[in-house]
């Protein structure tokens, strides 16, 4: 489950890092007030995804009135997919550098990965293309946890200069984060460095691990559900394990990590998965609608299929396969 940066943010206090002063705004009068408080100040969309900024969801106010401008603007419009309810008001920060801290689930090495890069403020994606120096990976033992001391390693050769003991420090904490909130990622960017050489995060994702829900009750309370696709939704409504990808090749195997393998193949090749879509376990029966689930996606420009013998037949899950082949006539 994921949750917007208003209900992220006091997980990151409560570990210790100091964030904005700020509150949520449900209307543009409520922007005005709460600016008036506060002084210059950013006005942001609350919704679960990123690039608010491009999409205009981002704005600095200087004023009240300004604030309100912002918020009307901001409250209504759709970033996404997501209907804007709400604004998130908070004092600006004196910026002189950018971070990007993240702790997430390594589900490869089966650990806690830790991520720091010194680029800021762009996806960890985008920093690594940018300069693969500038960005330090640390896997870390769930038994022994992060010390200072492995966060400091991990920084050396980075230019960080008096804030480096700052920046391990802050690492240690959101890894205790992460582990406190049964996060599957916990991502500050940017992580500033102001004028006064203090360390405050201007922004927070965080997504928890479904499992654990039942353990947060009132946190949980405050998360966003994963939105469905039209595929995704019909997908559950036939039992299928379906998630929609933004690739053109469509992929279709039995059992979860075939099916991992055959996209990992996939993309070796140089071709992007469309989906994910496995029909393992009693599922094997309904190649049909499995394969007429892919092939309605309209980006599919290709399809890899790959079936094991095993539990399932594999007679049968073909049939399926010829059957939906014989009624949507792919071209």
């Amino acid at each position: 489950m994921n949750f917007e940066e208003y209900a992220a943010k006091p997980l990151l206090a409560a570990a210790g890092i100091a964030t904005p002063q700020g509150q949520t705004a449900n209307t543009p009068l409520e922007a005005a007030a709460a600016a008036e408080k506060l002084g210059t100040v950013v006005i942001k969309a609350q919704v679960p995804t990123g690039k608010r900024g491009k999409a205009g969801g981002i704005k600095v106010a200087k004023t009240s009135e300004e604030a309100r401008l912002a918020a009307t603007e901001i409250i209504g419009m759709e970033i996404a997919g997501h209907r804007v309810e709400n604004v998130l008001v908070e004092e600006c920060a004196d910026i002189a550098r950018e971070f990007y801290a993240a702790v997430l689930t390594d589900r490869d090495k089966r650990s806690p990965l830790v991520l720091f890069s010194t680029l800021g403020g762009m996806d960890i994606e985008e920093a690594a293309e940018k300069d693969a120096d500038a960005v330090r990976r640390l896997n870390v033992d769930i038994r022994t946890g992060l010390s200072v001391d492995a966060a400091t390693d991990m920084l050396a050769g980075l230019d960080l200069g008096d804030a480096v003991d700052a920046v391990a420090e802050t690492l240690v904490k959101l890894y205790q984060a992460y582990k406190d909130n049964d996060a599957e990622l916990i991502e500050i960017n940017p992580l500033v460095l102001t004028g006064e050489g203090g360390l405050i995060a201007l922004d927070c994702k965080f997504a928890m691990d479904d499992s654990a829900l039942a353990r947060h009750g009132s946190l949980a309370e405050q998360g966003t559900p994963d939105t469905l696709t039209e595929l995704e939704q019909r997908g559950q409504g036939n039992g299928l394990k379906y998630i929609e990808l933004s690739g053109s090749v469509g992929v279709l195997a039995n059992g979860a990590g075939l099916t991992m393998t055959t996209m990992d193949v996939v993309q070796h090749c140089g071709g992007k998965p469309a989906n994910f879509l496995e029909i393992g376990g009693e599922a094997y029966t309904k190649g049909t609608a499995a394969l007429e689930l892919v092939l309605a996606n309209p980006n599919v420009k290709s399809l890899v299929i790959n079936f094991c013998g095993a539990f399932a037949r594999c007679d049968v899950m073909v049939d399926g396969i010829i059957t939906a082949w014989e009624t949507v006539k792919p071209t």
